[in-house]
């Protein structure tokens, strides 16, 4: 018996071993044709005579067909080929974007959390190109990118038809993400799974270029200098942030945190060219000085040294729309920033520290400098703000994103509004009921963490309504000089966000029909909703965290659309809360609701109908008018008659009918008289409300779904592209007038649409590109096609 069962141990031993060992004996077979392993330099001063030119050559073909599934936080297997640092950088088995995680997880931010492919090797990051013997045959035959893109050539999607099974689409699909090792087995397994993966394959000239870069061993040459007006530009910007006094030195704290995320570029005037862009970071080392970057986990945490220096960094990844953040520095912006933070009458006694109760709450970090200072630098650029949350790392999100309507208007408190929600030391007084979830770190308690943000929550709410019953003591009432109408000039005064279900878009303007819900934001709001969704927010942290910062965002919303209630007659308020809030169950929700709903203020605004709501959309876009930007509207001169009339019949087609579109398509008009035209439709989704996390697809009322259609592009991540010509458009509009069934919407495909698989794919994604970057040059960046539909 004891040698039987010391049998049985050895067989599962060797079983085991057999079962994981497949891999290491591949490892040991590589390893002996093509020699040790070891990281290589890429970078040469200059190129052989008759070299491929990576920057010339290679880098346009990667980012018009890799780079668009392979940029955001949600890359597979955390490859990013917009740089050449990425692509040295190579891949990982571990998900940036993990729900379940108990603990936080370590950073892997590109530029950020390493700097060199060595250090990146021990973070588990493995090469995808070849790291063994420098020769031709080896480098095609050790590297993983080569391999891919040959098993892509071998096995070419058949054209015009859906995917195979195996091909997975699903947001959360096993990546393998296979070793160069471990990529026989993955290809005999997955042979539809080449690169690029689902899609068409590179054409033959790009092929070639590709792997002829490849196997002369990838290399490239260090980007040129700056031109000499970009390093002035540069050089003053630098000595504008890093002014000696403590007063200077918490206006650029404050500036830093609200731009962290921003593509920076310099302009005056009318910008028609895609400029250069660049980071704001914080560094070890002042002005003049290399930059010796300083990578916290938020832009807040202790950077480590005594003072850090504001510095700005050319940006080296390749401009994708989904992480696309430009924000202008000219000579206006620099004395708007004088005036707003340098010459406004305060002082600075001593700077606030880093421990994170003070540095995550803005409200105590920032007390000394004035509100209205601070609001107006969010307000002079309010689209840039609410992008940062739009835009920022939450690359997929359904979860994250469902706490927010599918198409909704913001405005603002005018910040000339006398009330005690714009004063520093009442702001100050509740900063106890302000604090964020972040102040907990990444590895956030759920429950706990939950119970202090609803009590807190509903502190402030009372608080709130306090203040708000005190400042209209004298009149008591509300009318529409509480907004902001951009002080006569500024378009930032009014916006439109649309929801893509797990993706977001925020546009200037109130774009579409009036939407079931609207915000009103005041500077307390604004500045809670960046730090919490965007300094504050933690891709990489726990379940906790995240569920932390959901929940939190939902009391947000809830006082912003409060705000807007006030604008309406008392007697109407409660029918539309209850509309909006159908069928909630959770009591901490209610709880919130009832107290947002205690604050008994009347609205003077006259009102004429018995549909209060449409009426106040009539008069704030009066009230706006001056600053409201229509570029997204129908109205454009340039477009015919007969298309305006056809696309606004298809922005009538609505329930069921309306749920057979995708979330995000692109209808583009090749023959339009002026050129082509490109236009969005958006699908809007009903819900009876948004209270939860989980089970959206119970609160789904399809019967309320809409759809939008813009001029323009609008959404970074399509579900579908599809070409219509003129004489055709009105056909296209009655087929999807008449949608019923999965068929119908095959027949609609077949007409119009175009398929992952279609020959013409890609020169239609590179057209659609081509005419965003014509009609918006500086916003314009590649489009993630990872959400693009097989259907």
């Amino acid at each position: 018996m004891r040698l039987l069962a010391r049998s049985l141990v050895l067989g599962l031993v060797v079983s085991s071993v057999g079962l994981v060992g497949c891999s290491a004996y591949q490892q040991l077979r590589l390893d002996r044709r093509h020699g040790d392993e070891r990281v290589r330099d890429r970078v040469a001063l200059r190129l052989p005579a008759g070299a491929i030119d990576y920057a010339a050559e290679v880098r346009p073909i990667l980012e018009a067909r890799c780079v668009v599934c392979h940029a955001c936080y949600d890359a597979p297997c955390q490859l990013k080929l917009g740089s050449s640092e990425g692509i040295d950088r190579g891949a990982s088995k571990e998900r940036v974007y993990d729900a379940r995680r108990l603990f936080q997880a370590d950073l892997t931010r590109l530029f950020e959390d390493a700097q060199t492919t060595a250090a990146w090797r021990s973070k588990k990051f493995h090469p995808v190109l070849n790291e063994r013997a420098q020769t031709r045959s080896v480098n095609r035959d050790a590297g993983l990118l080569h391999r891919l893109l040959e098993l892509k050539r071998d096995n070419p999607v058949t054209p015009g038809t859906l995917l195979p099974d195996d091909v997975d689409l699903r947001l959360r699909h096993d990546e393998q993400c296979p070793t160069i090792a471990q990529l026989r087995r993955h290809a005999r397994k997955h042979p539809d799974w080449g690169m690029p993966y689902g899609l068409p394959g590179l054409s033959p000239r790009e092929h070639e270029i590709v792997t002829r870069w490849l196997a002369e061993g990838a290399l490239h040459v260090p980007p040129p200098p700056l031109a000499q007006p970009l390093v002035a530009e540069v050089a003053a910007w630098e000595a504008f942030l890093n002014q000696d006094s403590f007063k200077a030195r918490l206006a650029s704290r404050y500036i830093y945190e609200h731009l962290f995320l921003a593509h920076l570029y310099f302009g005056d005037g009318e910008v028609t060219t895609a400029p250069v862009y660049f980071d704001l970071v914080r560094s070890r080392t002042p002005p003049g000085q290399p930059i010796d970057r300083i990578a916290t986990r938020r832009p807040y945490d202790d950077p480590g040294v005594a003072r850090p220096y504001y510095r700005l960094q050319p940006v080296r990844e390749a401009i994708v729309a989904k992480l696309h953040l430009p924000y202008r520095l000219d000579a206006a912006r620099m004395q708007r920033w004088q005036a707003l933070f340098h010459d406004a009458d305060y002082t600075v006694a001593a700077l606030p520290g880093y421990a994170p109760e003070v540095a995550s709450n803005p409200f105590v970090a920032f007390r000394a400098i004035p509100v209205p200072s601070r609001y107006r630098f969010m307000l002079d650029e309010s689209e840039f703000t609410m992008m940062g949350f739009i835009k920022g790392a939450v690359c997929r999100g359904p979860i994250a994103l469902n706490v927010i309507d599918d198409q909704f208007w913001v405005f603002f408190v005018d910040p000339d509004a006398k009330t005690q929600l714009h004063d520093a030391e009442f702001l100050y007084r509740h900063a106890e009921s302000l604090r964020l979830p972040a102040e907990a770190s990444s590895n956030a308690p759920p429950l706990v963490t939950w119970i202090r943000q609803s009590r807190n929550e509903k502190a402030y709410a009372a608080a709130r309504g306090r203040a708000l019953r005190e400042d209209l003591a004298g009149s008591g009432k509300v009318t529409l000089d509480l907004l902001w109408a951009g002080d006569g000039h500024n378009p930032n005064a009014a916006l439109t966000v649309f929801r893509h279900f797990d993706s977001a878009s925020v546009v200037k303007g109130m774009v579409g029909e009036g939407p079931k819900t609207v915000w009103v934001l005041g500077y307390p709001l604004l500045e809670r909703i960046h730090y919490l969704l965007v300094a504050g927010f933690d891709v990489y942290g726990n379940v906790g965290h995240q569920m932390a910062t959901r929940a939190y965002m939902d009391f947000l919303r809830m006082e912003a659309e409060f705000t807007f209630l006030t604008l309406l007659p008392a007697a109407a308020r409660a029918a539309e809360r209850q509309f909006w809030y159908r069928d909630t169950r959770e009591r901490a929700y209610r709880d919130i609701v009832d107290e947002l709903s205690a604050v008994k203020v009347d609205s003077a605004i006259p009102f004429t109908s018995d549909e209060p709501k449409p009426e106040l959309y009539r008069m704030l876009s009066k009230h706006l008018a001056a600053v409201r930007d229509d570029s997204r509207g129908l109205g454009d001169p340039r477009i015919p008659g007969e298309v305006v009339t056809s696309l606004r019949a298809l922005a009538t087609v609505r329930g069921v009918t309306a749920g057979w579109l995708p979330q995000t398509a692109f209808l583009y008009l090749p023959d339009a008289p002026a050129g082509a035209e490109v236009f969005t439709i958006l699908r809007n989704d009903g819900h009876t409300n948004i209270a939860s996390p989980f089970g959206e697809h119970e609160r789904r009322a399809p019967d309320e779904d809409t759809l939008t259609v813009v001029r323009g592009l609008i959404g970074t991540y399509p579900n579908a592209f599809y070409v219509v010509e003129r004489a055709r458009l009105d056909e296209f509009v009655a087929q999807v007038a008449a949608l019923r069934s999965a068929a119908d919407y095959a027949a609609l495909q077949v007409g119009f649409g175009v398929r992952r698989t279609d020959a013409d794919f890609w020169p239609t994604s590179d057209r659609l590109v081509e005419l965003y970057r014509r009609d918006r040059p500086v916003e314009a960046g590649l489009l993630d096609l990872g959400r693009y539909e097989n259907r």
